[in-house]
């Protein structure tokens, strides 16, 4: 099915969510047909942010908005879908494209397996009439199941189409980079060397893998970091409850400018407690690369300005090695929680590992570590 067949059978002219790897083929036609233009496509913060901007929408215009996730966003939305736009509330009508990761019996990452279980489950949870597209999903099929859906849209409830892998398909090119030169794999790198046997907290995605590909280089094991495989945007509150709770250990969060903004609210918590011990990085590349490289709003805010205002008492934001290797070693040193913000450009190498860890197993591992 076409990505541009999809969109003439839906009919909506708002689109509104987080970007996913799964349905990259969505996101990239509506970045070639409508970039960032508010008035017909947001890239949000994250699936319930997504949720409410829908509702603004149809409260404006009483028309009929799509949202799409990947299906690990279904439990950001699960607030407003229930208590903001079901029918028994203010029936607001939705349609939902989510990509299904972690499918049964499709081979994929630990974080997805369970999710991946639950996804139809959950949105019959919720009423939300749900059809699967697939690799041989007909056009015919997809406007029959369309026009019954119109039915239950227009008694505001909400519809949803779970994408399978490989389902959608768009032949148009787009290109997405940034004006910064500096690596993320070469600035975990300088973080590693710098950080030693410090505890890392490390957020989900590219980031990593990086990590564990950087230990595996060195020969160093794998027990110093938790990989925060999924859970996106909550690794700076897993790194907090770990250094309040390990004050005579310098804990350090790996994060992401999408996962930092996905959960900005962390912030103000990390912030307002302070840890003396603990150093938040955020790696901002402005995009969320590890599903196709969508633009986040990061390249568009001050992330150290947002940080002071949250209560961190050292700020600073660099875009090369030199003052990276600085900072990383002044925050080590000082008594006093610490926020970097390193500018960085999009790539990764093709040939990127994945961790060879289970869950269980890095977690075993890295409570042993930090109880030493």
């Amino acid at each position: 099915m076409t990505v541009e067949k999809l969109v003439e059978i839906i009919g909506a002219d708002f689109y509104t969510g987080v970007p996913d790897s799964q349905l990259k083929a969505l996101c990239n036609y509506l970045m070639h047909v409508y970039g960032i233009d508010s008035k017909h496509h947001i890239i949000a913060a994250n699936e319930g942010n997504c949720a409410a901007l829908a509702a603004g929408y149809h409260l404006a215009t009483g028309k009929v908005p799509v949202v799409y996730m990947q299906n690990s966003g279904e439990g950001n939305i699960i607030n407003p879908a229930a208590s903001l736009l079901n029918d028994k509330v203010y029936a607001i009508p939705v349609i939902y494209i989510i990509g299904w990761r972690g499918e049964p019996g499709v081979h994929d990452e630990p974080q997805h397996i369970y999710q991946g279980e639950v996804t139809i489950k959950l949105l019959e949870d919720m009423d939300i009439k749900s059809f699967v597209i697939e690799k041989d999903t007909t056009e015919d099929e997809l406007r029959k199941v369309m026009e019954d859906f119109k039915v239950l849209l227009a008694q505001g409830k909400n519809v949803a189409f779970v994408v399978k892998k490989g389902a959608l398909s768009y032949d148009g090119k787009v290109e997405y980079k940034n004006e910064y030169t500096m690596i993320r794999e070469e600035i975990i790198q300088h973080i590693v060397r710098i950080s030693g046997e410090d505890p890392i907290i490390s957020t989900t995605g590219k980031a990593s893998r990086e990590l564990f590909e950087t230990r595996e280089a060195n020969g160093q094991g794998h027990k110093y970091d938790f990989l925060t495989v999924g859970s996106m945007g909550h690794a700076s509150s897993i790194a907090l409850g770990v250094a309040i709770n390990k004050p005579q250990k310098k804990v350090w969060c790996l994060d992401g400018d999408g996962a930092a903004l996905m959960h900005m609210g962390a912030m103000a918590l990390v912030g307002t407690n302070a840890p003396e011990n603990m150093i938040h990085i955020v790696i901002n590349n402005s995009a969320h690369e590890t599903v196709g490289g969508m633009p986040t709003v990061a390249g568009q805010i001050d992330l150290t300005a947002v940080a002071a205002a949250c209560g961190y008492p050292n700020v600073i934001c660099v875009d090369n090695f030199d003052d990276l290797d600085k900072e990383l070693k002044a925050a080590k040193h000082r008594n006093s929680l610490s926020f970097i913000e390193v500018k960085c450009g999009l790539g990764a190498r093709d040939d990127l590992g994945r961790p060879t860890t289970t869950p269980i197993e890095n977690k075993n591992n890295f409570m042993q570590c930090i109880r030493e």
